[in-house]
């Protein structure tokens, strides 16, 4: 059985708690796949201390009090080793755990190797490539869709591709693109991916979007000047209200969601970290709002 480290917060319930129609929040303290920079393991503590920072409160800009909608379980128990299948395993089981309690996975990178095994169990339930599969946005920087990286097929450079590769999703639209290569220009045609690059942002239109959604958010996706505390910093991103609006113009229903990439040993002022606690927020709220009866 997939053990959750235990967390301590106002929304924190044993996993065998969760009830139909919650959001469950969990960590996922990995950057053994990352490239360039370490760091990301520490991600989920830092934005839970934003989450649950005094400077705030629980209520989203669309008036959702995030009490009793959210279920925090804690941080799977992963080893953090370098293309671990066991890793790997423990994820999707515990995202198998989620779905069966009827409750909807909302994770917390980690670096964005995580999406893959999160993917296994979401995408598998919604249909994978059929066509009441999945849809993914996925805003980033990167596509992530190399082979492999450094000789690593789980990098945290190519989950899509091992997404991709595995049926889990009907479509794939990556969005804020400003960074790709020959060779994932050419994965993107071989996957058939629908890209928005970040200069063409303003053109996409979030009602092109139907269908159970998973949304994944790589904070180097917005700019350096919204996100510092990101291992890749690249300009030329999109900003925060940018996102924000996004994710409330998607038609839904949101399924699953995943907030990755932060690094806290480079934020500032911890303005990354309180980010991504706005970005879980906001998620979790949009997700909840097909849920309600």
């Amino acid at each position: 059985m997939t053990k959750f480290r235990p967390v301590t917060n106002r929304f924190a319930v044993d996993i065998g708690a969760l009830q139909s129609g919650q959001i469950a929040l969990f960590g996922l303290g990995i950057d053994a796949n990352s490239s360039h920079l370490s760091g990301a393991a520490a991600a989920p503590g830092a934005i839970r201390a934003q989450l649950h920072s005094g400077s705030g409160n629980y209520t989203t800009e669309d008036g959702t009090d995030l009490d009793g909608v959210i279920a925090d379980v804690g941080d799977v128990a992963v080893a953090n080793n370098v293309g671990s299948i066991d890793d790997l395993d423990a994820i999707t089981t515990a995202v198998d755990t989620i779905l069966a309690a009827g409750a909807s996975p909302l994770a917390l990178g980690g670096d964005h190797s995580v999406t893959y095994p999160i993917l296994r169990s979401v995408g598998r339930k919604f249909g994978g490539p059929n066509l009441d599969g999945v849809t993914i946005v996925h805003i980033d920087a990167h596509p992530d869709l190399y082979d492999d990286l450094d000789g690593n097929p789980l990098s945290h450079a190519s989950p899509f591709a091992r997404i991709m590769e595995a049926g889990l999703c009907r479509r794939l639209v990556q969005i804020g693109i400003r960074t790709a290569t020959a060779h994932q220009r050419e994965q993107a045609v071989r996957f058939e991916v629908e890209t928005v690059e970040a200069p063409a942002f303003d053109s996409f239109d979030p009602a092109s979007i139907t269908g159970p959604t998973y949304v994944s958010i790589d904070l180097d996706g917005l700019d350096p000047s919204c996100a510092p505390g990101v291992s890749h910093q690249e300009p030329g991103g999109l900003t925060t209200r940018q996102v924000l609006n996004l994710i409330a113009e998607l038609p839904g229903p949101i399924v699953g969601a995943d907030v990755v990439e932060l690094n806290p040993t480079r934020d500032v002022v911890d303005m990354t970290a309180m980010l991504a606690g706005k970005l879980t927020k906001e998620l979790a709220a949009k997700m909840a709002s097909v849920l309600s009866p």
